[in-house]
C-alpha cells in the first residue's frame, strides 16, 4: 500500500470544531435523555419513543452539511445503569475533498451495567482527495452491551467518481472488565492499486461492518447471520472474544443496509427479547 501523505494539522478560521455530549438515564422503566450539551455544528433532534418508553431514539444532525479537512468533531455518549438508546444520524455524512488537511472525528460511549446502545449511523460518503479519520472508543460494564455499524461508500460513483487519492482511517475500540475485547483498526489510502486490488476495494466501492459487543455468541450464529444474505456482494461473518462481527464488500449501499438490518433484527431479538424499529429518517 502506498505511504499515507503529510497530514496538515494547522486551523483555519473556518475550521468547525463541534461537539456533543449526550447522557441517558432512566426513570421508573423509562429510557431518557437526561443530558444534553451541543456546539454547532452537531445538534439532535427532540427523542422520541416509536416503541413504548424502554427505548429511546435519538437522531443525530450536522448542520453544516458535511465534513471538510480541519474540523473536529467530538461525540460523548454515556448510558447509565439498565438505559436503552437507538442513536442514528439524520442523513448520510459526507466527508468532502480537501487539500490534504486532516477531518476528525471521535466516538467516546460509555454503557454501564444492565444497558444497551444501538449505534446505527447512516451511511459516510467520502469524497475523492478526502484526509479523513474516525476513532471510536466504547467502555462496557459487565452485563452491558454495544451493537454498531459503520457503512462507507469510497467517491460518488453515481458520478463515476473513485477513491483514487486521499487517506481514509477508522479505528474501533471495546472495552470491558478494563480490558480490550475488541479492536479494529482499518486503512485505506487511496490510490488506483488499492481500490482495484483484491486486498483492498476490487473496485467495490462500499464496505460495511456489523459488531455485537458483550456477550458471548454460540457457534450457529455465524451461520444464522449468513442465512440471511441475499445479495451480490461479498461477505464475511465471524465470532469474537465476546461477540459477532460481520463484513460486507460490494457496490451497492442498499444491499449492504438490508443485510445488516436483517442481521440486526436477529441480534436484538436474542439480546433484547423485541422486534427491530426502523427510523423513520431512513427513509427505506
Amino acid at each position: 500500500m502506498n505511504q499515507p501523505r503529510s497530514v496538515s494539522t494547522k486551523t483555519a478560521p473556518t475550521d468547525w470544531h463541534g461537539s456533543l455530549c449526550l447522557e441517558f438515564a432512566t426513570r421508573q422503566g423509562a429510557t431518557q435523555l437526561s443530558h444534553s450539551q451541543a456546539k454547532a455544528p452537531l445538534k439532535t433532534q427532540r427523542p422520541f419513543y416509536p416503541e413504548g418508553s424502554e427505548v429511546c431514539h435519538s437522531v443525530i444532525m450536522h448542520t453544516a452539511g458535511g465534513i471538510v479537512g480541519g474540523d473536529r468533531l467530538s461525540v460523548n455518549i454515556c448510558l447509565k445503569p439498565n438505559a436503552q438508546a437507538l442513536i442514528t444520524t439524520a442523513a448520510a455524512s459526507k466527508v468532502y475533498r480537501t487539500n490534504g488537511r486532516e477531518a476528525r472525528q471521535m466516538i467516546h460511549i460509555d454503557v454501564a451495567s444492565g444497558a444497551c446502545l444501538e449505534w446505527l449511523p447512516q451511511e459516510t460518503i467520502v469524497f475523492n482527495q478526502a484526509v479523513y479519520r474516525q476513532d471510536m472508543r466504547v467502555n462496557l460494564a459487565p452485563d452491558a452491551s454495544w451493537l454498531g455499524w459503520e457503512i462507507t461508500r469510497f467517491g460518488r460513483s453515481a458520478r463515476g467518481e473513485r477513491f483514487i487519492e486521499g487517506n481514509w482511517r477508522s479505528h474501533t475500540e471495546v472495552w470491558q472488565h478494563d480490558r480490550p475485547i475488541w479492536v479494529d483498526r482499518q486503512w485505506l489510502p487511496g490510490s488506483e492499486e488499492v481500490f482495484t486490488s483484491p486486498h483492498g476495494l476490487a473496485s467495490s466501492p462500499v464496505v460495511a461492518s456489523f459488531a455485537w459487543i458483550g456477550r458471548s455468541i454460540e457457534p450457529e450464529w455465524v451461520e444464522k447471520a449468513r442465512s440471511v444474505w441475499v445479495g451480490n456482494g461479498e461477505i464475511g461473518v465471524t465470532r469474537l472474544m465476546s461477540g459477532l462481527l460481520c463484513r460486507y464488500r460490494g457496490a451497492s449501499t442498499m444491499e449492504a443496509r438490508q443485510w445488516l438490518i436483517e442481521v440486526w433484527r436477529l441480534a436484538r431479538s436474542e439480546s433484547l427479547d423485541r422486534p427491530i424499529c426502523i427510523p423513520r429518517v431512513w427513509q427505506l
